[in-house]
C-alpha cells in the first residue's frame, strides 16, 4: 500500500473518531466514504472506530463491487456509492445519527431557512428524505432524489443525516453544520414558530454563498 493511500484511509479513520468524540455519532454508528480511483474507500460495518486500522478500510468498485479478502463495508455503502457516481462535484460522503438532526428527522421534517446559513447544504432549506429500511437501494433512491437540485446534505426520515463535500473534511464539516442547524431550529421552535426568510432573500444569500470564505489571492 503506498503512502498516499494509507494517509487516506487513516485519515478516514480520525474522522470517524472524531465523530464519536464530538458526539456526532456514537459507538459504531456513522459511516464514511471518499473517492478513491475508480471507486471509493469506505469504512468497515460493525467495527468500532478505536480499532480500526488503514489496513481494515473496505475498497468498492463504483458499482459497489467488493474486491475479495477484505472485511464487509458498512450497511450504507450503496448510498455511497450511488451518492458518489450521481454527483461528480462530491468526493466524499459522512453519515451520521447526530442528536438533533436525527430528532428531527424522526419527526419527518426538513429544516427550513429560519436561518440564512441553511444555505451552506447549498439550498433554501436542508430537505428530509422519507424514510426506507438501512441499507436498502430503497433508501438510496430516497436520498438521491431529496439531493437532486444542488442539495449537499439531507436529513434521512428516522435515521439520521447525510453530507457530502469536495473533501472529507469538508463533508465532516457540513455534518456538524447540519447538526448545529438542527439544534438551533429546536431551540427556537420551542420558543414558537420561527420567521423562516422569504424565497428572494434567499435567493440572495445562495448566490452570495457562491463565494463564501474564499479570499483576494495577493498581486
Amino acid at each position: 500500500m503506498h503512502d498516499h493511500e494509507r494517509a487516506a484511509r487513516q485519515s478516514l479513520i480520525d474522522h470517524c473518531r472524531a465523530m464519536n468524540a464530538s458526539g456526532l455519532s456514537l459507538n459504531k454508528s456513522g459511516n464514511a466514504s471518499i473517492r478513491w480511483r475508480d471507486g471509493l474507500l469506505i469504512t468497515p460495518t460493525g467495527r468500532s472506530y478505536d480499532r480500526l486500522m488503514p489496513d481494515d478500510i473496505v475498497y468498492l468498485h463504483a458499482d459497489g463491487h467488493c474486491p475479495p479478502g477484505q472485511l464487509l463495508p458498512s450497511s450504507e455503502w450503496h448510498f455511497h456509492c450511488d451518492i458518489l457516481n450521481a454527483f461528480p462535484e462530491a468526493n466524499a460522503v459522512v453519515h451520521v445519527h447526530s442528536t438533533h438532526a436525527t430528532a428531527l428527522a424522526c419527526l419527518g421534517e426538513e429544516i427550513p431557512p429560519f436561518h440564512y446559513m441553511v444555505a451552506v447544504a447549498g439550498g433554501d432549506r436542508i430537505p428530509c428524505a422519507p424514510y426506507a429500511t438501512f441499507g436498502t437501494a430503497e433508501l438510496s433512491e430516497s436520498i438521491l432524489s431529496a439531493m437532486r437540485g444542488g442539495f449537499r446534505a439531507c436529513l434521512m426520515a428516522n435515521h439520521g443525516q447525510v453530507s457530502t463535500g469536495s473533501s472529507l473534511s469538508a463533508a465532516y464539516a457540513l455534518a456538524e453544520e447540519v447538526e448545529n442547524l438542527a439544534r438551533q431550529y429546536l431551540l427556537a421552535r420551542s420558543l414558537g414558530p420561527t420567521r423562516n426568510l422569504p424565497p428572494e432573500e434567499m435567493a440572495v444569500v445562495l448566490e452570495k454563498f457562491k463565494t463564501y470564505g474564499q479570499q483576494r489571492k495577493p498581486e
